[in-house]
C-alpha cells in the first residue's frame, strides 16, 4: 500500500514507494515516546542507512501515533529529529479521523513499534516485524533482496 502521511522531514519532496521501485525500502516505524524505537530502531535504521548507498536502499521512518496524541506533535518531531541526528527521510503517518490507528498503520497491519518493514525492489513486503530484530538478521534480509533481479 502506498504511504498515507501529512508530512515529511529530511527530503525535498515527499516519497512514493513507486518512485522508489527498483531499490530496497527500509521502513522503520517509530513514536518519540516507545523506548524500543529510540534505544534499538531508530539505532538499527541509521546504521543501515549510513551502510547502504541510497541508491539501492531507501530508509524511511515513520512516526506512526496511535498513543499520546496531544504530546506528539510535528513541533516535537522536528526537535526530535534534530536531538537524535535522524539523517534519513521520515513521514507522518495520517492520523485516523474516528480511530487510534493511523493510516498507514492499518494497512500494514502493524501490531504496534518498533516495526521494521521491508519492501523489496519490485515492491513487495518481504519482512514485516513488531518488535526487536537482531542487526545480523536484517542485514542478511538486505543482502539477499539486493543480490534479486528487478521483475517487470
Amino acid at each position: 500500500p502506498p504511504l498515507d502521511t501529512t508530512a515529511w522531514f529530511n527530503t525535498p519532496k515527499p516519497l512514493t514507494l513507486e518512485e522508489l521501485r527498483g531499490k530496497v525500502v527500509v521502513i522503520h516505524a517509530f513514536q518519540m515516546l516507545c523506548p524500543s524505537c529510540v534505544f534499538h530502531g531508530l539505532p538499527q535504521a541509521k546504521v543501515i542507512d549510513r551502510l547502504y548507498p541510497r541508491q539501492d536502499v531507501q530508509v524511511i521512518g515513520l512516526h506512526t501515533v496511535f498513543e499520546h496524541h496531544g504530546i506528539m506533535t510535528c513541533d516535537a518531531l522536528t526537535a526530535f529529529i534534530h536531538e537524535y541526528r535522524i539523517p534519513f527521510p521520515i513521514a507522518i503517518d495520517k492520523p485516523s479521523d474516528n480511530k487510534p490507528i493511523p493510516h498507514t498503520m492499518a494497512s500494514y497491519q502493524m501490531q504496534g513499534t518498533p516495526t521494521l518493514i521491508v519492501i523489496d525492489k519490485n515492491g513487495r513486503i518481504r519482512l514485516n516485524h513488531f518488535g526487536r530484530i537482531s542487526d545480523i538478521e536484517v542485514g542478511s534480509i538486505i543482502g539477499g533482496l539486493l543480490e534479486e533481479k528487478i521483475t517487470q
